[in-house]
């Protein structure tokens, strides 16, 4: 699993947020999804049956790509995520126990983190990768500036308020990828209308270089 998800983060590190998403419409989006080039695809844990649409979103997608949940903020719903198949455990806080107990039962662990605080128990913990959140209150100076005091290597993932105008800032920074949320996905978009806004995104992250301190 470490080798799948350190693939998809040289490849294409952008993740597809489905919050509100039902397994009824789950699988056509996916599949569009990863048609665009999408190789992470998570389902916040406050949408409808989520960890049903994880079931079937694991059974589903090819080889190489990775499905989990999102605002995961118990040790217990990380067992949960890991019962139905799920590989990722995304959190919008860093909460030491929960980062920990998805390390432990094998889950990738990309817990949410604002402060140097929060991002150093976070690695501390075992996280693989930090979501820095709300990305777009704090701007890309901020992970600019952030970015000095980590280890070299760690993967920041800007989240909240990312489009497509915005990635070049942020890659600049020394962004590592990025979460995608109401920008690609809401309830009642088509998968067509979905799948073209992902083709889109993932073309700009081909495009831009990375940044200085993303190396």
């Amino acid at each position: 699993m470490i080798n799948t998800f350190d693939a998809i983060m040289e490849e294409m590190p952008l993740v597809a947020i489905l919050r509100g998403v039902t397994p009824d419409t789950v699988l056509p989006i996916a599949d569009a999804l990863v048609e665009a080039g999408f190789r992470m695809i998570e389902v916040p844990l406050n949408s409808p049956d989520p960890l049903t649409s994880i079931e079937r979103l694991a059974a589903w997608c090819p080889d190489g790509v990775m499905v989990g949940a999102g605002t995961v903020l118990t040790a217990a719903q990380v067992r949960q995520v890991a019962d139905v198949g799920g590989t990722l455990a995304i959190s919008p806080d860093t909460d030491a126990e929960v980062v920990a107990a998805s390390a432990d039962a094998g889950l990738i662990p990309l817990p949410g983190f604002l402060t140097p605080s929060e991002a150093f128990t976070a690695l501390r913990n075992g996280a693989r990768g930090l979501k820095l959140f709300p990305a777009s209150r704090m701007g890309s100076g901020y992970l600019r500036d952030i970015r000095a005091v980590l280890p070299k290597g760690t993967v920041v993932m800007p989240v909240g308020g990312i489009n497509l105008s915005v990635m070049a800032d942020w890659r600049a920074a020394g962004a590592g990828g990025f979460g995608f949320g109401s920008n690609l996905y809401v309830p009642g978009r088509s998968p067509a209308e979905i799948g073209a806004i992902a083709r889109d995104l993932v073309e700009e992250w081909r495009r831009l270089p990375a940044g200085e301190q993303s190396l």
